[in-house]
């Protein structure tokens, strides 16, 4: 039997497992049920390790998301955990499973959640969890390698299943079914009383309508068990059912078509506020009630004039695909301070965590992506907070006569904006676009355009003359061969100057392809 290691290192996805669980197309199945009970196990024995207990004493949450796969690796889940003390916590959002591990009434070692976030129906992943959070690139790379080499001990492998743990036992451990989501229900619902203290202390949320879009994912809760609760009107609210097979929208703030349905879900219902999540909670976004969509820039410049009204000053990390305008908002309107990081959640929630420990206070880290984190809450990812800070806040100016919308009046947008994919077709992917990128620093110089330092990704460049106002952001693809070039203008027709300024570069590589 060969090695496994080519099974499992295929399944790292930064600091997540990500697979396809059933093969479609021309793509094949990459995660069984085999792989992820030996994943499992190797999770409990670097929990062990790391807290230094007993695999027998650990308490491990286990949850899901509604993927139709969900079941079969659930079990096989459970089954790479069976020495230890496993909580099943069925279908729940990855926010939920973290808090798992820090709320009282769970207070997990360990939890696991399984997801693919907003990817197709026929994928799946793992994500996993302690107390200090998710797990860094480098720890997951040597739990894979664990499972690895247990797998080459007790698997046998075939051309379906890969690693079917035949040989693996597993006792002494015990599983219960766990609540979970009325756990973290109850703790959202109690930070939104204590924070609104309305006359109506329980009800603080009633006059409000608010629509949920959950786009069949794991969220649907957020409406039936926080939000109602608490007063809410959330009629209108669609797509509250979890369906692992995604039929009326992908659960994804980015995507236009998911951002089109909760507005219509929104403007069609008369309603004050409508929230969207990715599939499995740990993204959100917000629509207002004329229907403007505040994702990506918007959503950031409104929860940090949250934060400013608390944190005066504070720092702001975004990843590197944010505006000049919201730029602009941060520093001048709001006075705070703005690093533009990396793309990448986990590069942009790290690099706040640092500059805390630095003695730098930042209370926001959040990429366009909708992956925002609080320092107030754990620096977790977490689509529901990210909208509870918001109907706080909305629930408090009502109070004055305000709306919400107020709040990022003077935020100025771009007139255009586009993401333009270039392919890389050399063999050596990542050595060919570093080539690239540093070809395209010396033809900027050479052209006398501005280079925007400092700069922690790729190359940004501003263009500001009398044809065009306006930035260009060329970069490589945190694990694809492929390199995005993102641009925006101040003026109409200003993108297509900028990409006829740069396409005399971009003829010169023939192995760059789109």
């Amino acid at each position: 039997m060969g090695s496994y290691d080519a099974f499992f290192t295929a399944l790292q996805n930064g600091n997540d497992v990500r697979g396809a669980a059933i093969a479609a197309g021309d793509e094949k199945r990459t995660l069984t049920p085999g792989l992820v009970t030996f994943i499992a196990c190797a999770f409990a024995e670097f929990l062990a390790e790391k807290l230094g207990k007993e695999k027998s004493a650990l308490r491990i949450g286990v949850g899901h998301d509604s993927r139709i796969t969900a079941p079969a690796l659930m079990d096989a889940c459970l089954k790479g955990l069976a020495d230890t003390k496993t909580f099943d916590c069925g279908l729940i959002t990855t926010p939920a499973m973290f808090q798992s591990t820090v709320l009282p009434g769970s207070d997990f070692d360990g939890a696991i959640m399984l997801t693919a976030s907003h990817l197709p129906f026929n994928r799946n992943g793992m994500k996993f969890f302690t107390k200090e959070g998710g797990l860094e690139k480098a720890q997951l790379s040597g739990i894979l390698k664990r499972a690895s080499v247990t797998a080459e001990a007790y698997g046998s492998a075939d051309e379906e299943e890969f690693a079917a743990p035949t040989g693996l036992v597993l006792e002494g451990g015990s599983t219960v079914n766990f609540d979970m989501v009325s756990v973290y229900a109850d703790a959202m619902k109690s930070i939104i009383c204590e924070a609104v203290k309305s006359e109506d202390y329980m009800h603080p949320l009633k006059g409000l309508h608010i629509v949920v879009d959950a786009g069949n994912g794991a969220s649907g809760f957020f409406a039936s068990k926080i939000l109602e609760p608490l007063g809410a009107d959330t009629a209108g609210s669609v797509y509250l059912e979890p369906d692992g097979t995604f039929p009326n929208h992908i659960p994804n703030p980015e995507d236009a078509t998911a951002m089109d349905a909760a507005r219509k879900a929104t403007v069609d219902a008369g309603a004050d506020l409508g929230v969207i999540f990715d599939c499995d909670g740990d993204r959100g976004a917000v629509v207002f009630s004329d229907g403007t969509e505040v994702n990506r820039n918007t959503l950031i410049a409104l929860l940090a004039a949250i934060v400013s009204e608390t944190h005066p000053g504070s720092t702001v990390v975004t990843d590197s695909v944010t505006s000049d305008e919201l730029a602009a908002f941060l520093e001048g309107k709001l006075g705070m301070k703005h690093l533009r990081f990396k793309r990448g959640y986990k590069n942009v929630i790290n690099k706040g965590i640092e500059l805390n420990a630095a003695g730098e206070d930042c209370e926001l880290a959040i990429e366009t992506s909708g992956h925002g984190a609080f320092k107030e809450n754990y620096f977790s990812d977490d689509g529901a907070y990210i909208s509870v800070k918001i109907i706080i806040k909305m629930a408090q100016l009502r109070k004055e006569g305000k709306r919400i919308e107020s709040l990022i009046a003077e935020l100025k947008t771009p007139a255009e904006s586009k993401e333009r994919r270039f392919r890389i077709t050399a063999e050596d992917f990542r050595s060919y676009g570093e080539k690239v990128l540093a070809d395209f620093r010396q033809f900027v110089k050479e052209k006398g355009w501005t280079i925007v330092e400092p700069n922690y990704e790729g190359v940004r460049v501003s263009f500001r003359d009398s044809e065009v106002s306006g930035w260009v952001l060329l970069r490589m693809s945190l694990h694809d061969p492929v390199m995005p070039m993102n641009l925006e203008a101040g003026q109409s027709g200003g993108v297509e100057i900028l990409l006829e300024r740069l396409e005399p570069f971009f003829k010169r590589y023939p192995e760059l392809a789109g």
